[in-house]
């Protein structure tokens, strides 16, 4: 199937869904869909292309679609086309859930790729989990989830902030400003990382969350001079992020002295905020574009020739990506059997794949191995890793928190 053939066929689906005709003859089962025994592989991708996270969000889309035409492309899954059914939930967790119900009930998908923050993930969950679905989520989240009906492909906390935290203490100081979104995300993991200060000897001198799209920041730069900080750690997300640094970089404030380190900021923000005003600054992530492998130049190649050589990829994407690969992997790996969502779950737990970041594993409470690093941003746009993990970490979701641990059978009191 050409590029062209699969946006046609795109736009068919699309207008039959709206009309509530067409869609895939899939076989309701008690629990959930099963799949015919032939013809296209319904899937749904949710990702927002307008609103106040689509400047990274639609990138999500972006390369979830690039995998999807890849696959078709050379063949399908064991000869069946992949069929996508995009919607556009436009940042909005109420129509998150609106349009993945419409996913999974009219159109029948067998999974649903999609969102990147929190609030959209939650909006979705109750709907995969009714109906026995499964949610294909690409991004770093908080951690403290053990759904058997979502996989998650991003980081959680000790991915991301255990090596992180005691590293910029040790080099900037242990006096850390939290700055973050007001929603879920942001408060879990500025959670976690008041806990890693306590266990380290570090302090938090502010907490402060401002709405999602927030864009003015006089008053809390003005708190930041006024604190001085060793360190803003810093949880804002999309177009908030953007505007913070660009302010950041207007005050004068010194990355050399006070840092903004965050588990958000990728290549497009980046790429939204300029290189100068984000130089100096850190981020932690499991993947940044400038990574050496064969399989990361592959994946930027195409990625750049697609959507355009000033386009840039990031760790979140780039599970969007391979998160496609791995649901072919379960589909490959299930054979003749039944296809149903929870069989590709099941088929799915131990998978390897080879990811542009190296060599990533979905574990069996549904999480992904991963690879961590620091990255300290250039003018130039892309991040110099100053820290690597030589193996892949396990993810361990309520690794914060005593007393619970997420297994294959769900929650479990330690």
């Amino acid at each position: 199937m050409k590029r062209r053939d699969l946006l046609k066929g795109m736009a068919i689906g699309g207008v039959a869904g709206a009309s509530g005709l067409g869609g895939f003859p899939g076989i309701w089962v008690k629990g959930g869909t099963a799949l015919a025994a032939s013809g296209d592989i319904p899937v749904g991708v949710l990702f927002s292309q307008t609103g106040a996270v689509a400047v990274v969000e639609s990138t999500l889309h972006d390369a979830c679609m690039m995998a999807i035409e890849e696959i078709n492309d050379s063949g399908g899954i064991q000869g069946r086309m992949l069929n996508p059914y995009v919607e556009d939930p436009a940042s909005d967790p109420a129509t998150f859930s609106d349009r993945a119900n419409r996913l999974v009930r009219r159109d029948r998908v067998v999974s649903i790729f999609g969102s990147y923050t929190s609030a959209s993930r939650q909006a979705v969950l109750p709907v995969v989990e009714g109906q026995n679905n499964l949610y294909w989520y690409p991004t770093l989240y908080e951690g403290r989830e053990c759904s058997r009906n979502v996989m998650y492909g991003g980081a959680v906390p000790n991915q991301q902030q255990q090596e992180f935290v005691p590293w910029l203490k040790e080099n900037f100081g242990g006096r850390f400003y939290l700055l973050g979104n007001d929603y879920v995300y942001p408060r879990e993991e500025n959670n976690v990382c008041r806990k890693i200060l306590g266990d380290i000897g570090g302090e938090v001198v502010n907490e402060e969350y401002v709405p999602m799209g927030h864009d003015s920041f006089s008053s809390v730069i003005s708190r930041i001079r006024r604190e001085e900080p060793d360190v803003i750690f810093c949880t804002l997300v999309g177009d908030s992020d953007v505007a913070f640094q660009r302010e950041y970089r207007s005050a004068g404030l010194d990355p050399e002295r006070m840092p903004v380190a965050s588990l958000t900021r990728s290549e497009v923000e980046v790429s939204a905020i300029g290189g100068d005003a984000a130089a100096g600054h850190f981020s932690s992530a499991p993947y940044f574009m400038g990574h050496d492998s064969p399989e990361n130049e592959r994946f930027v190649e195409a990625y750049l020739r697609r959507y355009g050589s000033d386009k840039v990829t990031h760790f979140v994407n780039e599970a969007a990506y391979f998160q496609v690969y791995q649901f072919k992997a379960a589909l490959e790996a299930l054979g003749d059997a039944e296809v149903t969502p929870a069989a590709i779950r099941d088929a799915a737990v131990g998978l390897r794949f080879q990811a542009p970041q190296g060599q990533v594993e979905i574990d069996g409470n549904l999480h992904t191995h991963l690879w961590p690093k620091i990255g300290q941003w250039q003018s130039d746009g892309q991040a110099k890793v100053l820290v690597e993990s030589s193996e892949r970490v396990a993810p361990e979701p309520y690794w914060a928190y005593e007393g619970q641990i997420c297994t294959a059978e769900g929650l479990q009191q330690a």
